[in-house]
């Protein structure tokens, strides 16, 4: 079965950095677009950043400048590293990926993370 799991979140003061990490695992053929999004309380889950298979990138304009999304084929992960956090940027993290499985190939599926919490507060 393929998996997501995001790992790096936590606790960070105003203007701290912190790196996201998502791990792909299972029996994956290729994997396409991958995808941050978050989603804080109360508020409707929305896209952070988007990387291509390429590696062509794309960003909420709430993060440009600030978020840089990453990816390494060989690992099977997706990064992101968050600079210059701001306390509206505290929201639980989802990694998001479109994979092929082997096995089914010549369908694409979409996988979602567990989600990780990252909290920024003084």
């Amino acid at each position: 079965q393929v998996q997501l799991v995001e790992s790096g979140g936590g606790l960070v003061q105003p203007g701290g950095s912190l790196r996201l990490s998502c791990a792909a695992s299972g029996s994956i053929f290729s994997i396409q677009d991958m995808a941050w999004y978050r989603q804080a309380p109360g508020k409707q889950r929305e896209l952070v950043a988007r990387i291509t298979s390429g590696s062509s990138t794309n960003y909420a304009d709430s993060v440009k400048g600030r978020f840089t999304i990453s990816r390494d084929n060989a690992k099977i992960t997706a990064y992101l590293q968050m600079n210059s956090l701001k306390p509206e940027d505290t929201a639980v993290y989802y990694c998001n990926a479109y994979i092929v499985a082997r096995g089914n190939i010549g369908y694409v599926n979409n996988y979602w993370g567990q989600g990780t919490q990252v909290t920024v507060s003084s």
